[in-house]
């Protein structure tokens, strides 16, 4: 036991490994393979189909910046849907804002919700006992398309695009995504690893720029996501954040000071200057 380890394959060349104390949970639903591990140097991890989602250490990382990002480019983001999302990282951070008035999350696995607050409480810090949360499980693409709500920003917080995540990543899903934004909303949705996969990449960035008048990507450091400098992509017909000056940003974020562990207002302004092979990217 005292070598075991778990390992994350991207591929048949690379691997990220997280040496285990012990196996807290584990258990294969109708959906996928859940566990939740308790690492060496990352605290508890929460693993689906073998691919990390999130640790105690670094979550922080993805979470304050997909939430941040948008929500601060925003003017005032009253209503906000968090696709994925079940371990309640977004929808912690999302409820920070007074403006927002609700947030709808949907996730299409009812037990990743249940089982993040069980065993990852740290995350989530209550958020799903918000008055203003409502909790919908279904597949995002289905809450999507008929879904008569209108939304000012969208967040989706899925894994990478294989089984059930796989339509999140979709034209037709971008299309019905559209409809539900209001004509000042945005969203922003995660991209994979800036590096290692670059396609995936490449494609949402492309299939965002064809449905929305801006399309921005911009990028984050976690440790334990492989490649390490991971991608978003941010969209909206109304909002270009490369426009938003800084000081307005400062302004806005004054409420997060001590409240966050890798977001502040220079990161935000930092994120949206990309490597080189990144600008090719978005060119």
């Amino acid at each position: 036991m005292k070598n075991r380890w778990f390992f994350e394959e991207l591929h048949s060349h690379i691997k990220v490994g997280l040496k285990i104390k012990k196996t807290v949970f584990r258990q294969k639903t109708l959906l996928q393979d859940i566990e939740i591990l308790d690492t060496y140097e990352f605290g508890r991890a929460l693993i689906l189909d073998k691919t990390i989602q999130t640790t105690e250490k670094d979550e922080a990382f993805y979470h304050e910046m997909l939430t941040h990002i948008p929500l601060l480019s925003h003017p005032r983001a009253e209503k906000v849907l968090i696709i994925g999302g079940g371990d309640g990282g977004v929808l912690r951070e999302v409820l920070r804002y007074k403006t927002v008035k609700k947030a709808v999350l949907v996730e299409i696995d009812e037990k990743v919700i249940k089982l993040s607050q069980k065993y990852l409480p740290f995350i989530s810090q209550k958020a799903f006992a918000d008055s203003r949360t409502q909790i919908i499980i279904e597949d995002g693409a289905e809450f999507v398309k008929n879904t008569k709500e209108k939304f000012d920003a969208v967040l989706i917080d899925s894994p990478d695009p294989i089984g059930p995540a796989k339509v999140l990543f979709s034209s037709n899903f971008y299309h019905h995504l559209h409809k539900i934004m209001k004509p000042q909303s945005l969203l922003a949705r995660q991209s994979g690893s800036s590096i290692l996969q670059k396609e995936e990449l490449r494609s949402n960035f492309r299939l965002l720029k064809k449905e929305f008048k801006y399309a921005n990507i911009y990028l984050s450091s976690v440790p334990t996501y492989i490649g390490g400098l991971f991608s978003f992509v941010m969209a909206s017909d109304k909002i270009d954040p490369r426009k938003i000056n800084l000081a307005t940003i400062k302004r806005k974020a004054k409420f997060l000071r001590e409240k966050t562990v890798y977001f502040n207002p220079d990161i935000w302004q930092a994120a949206f200057s990309l490597p080189e092979y990144a600008r090719r990217i978005a060119k």
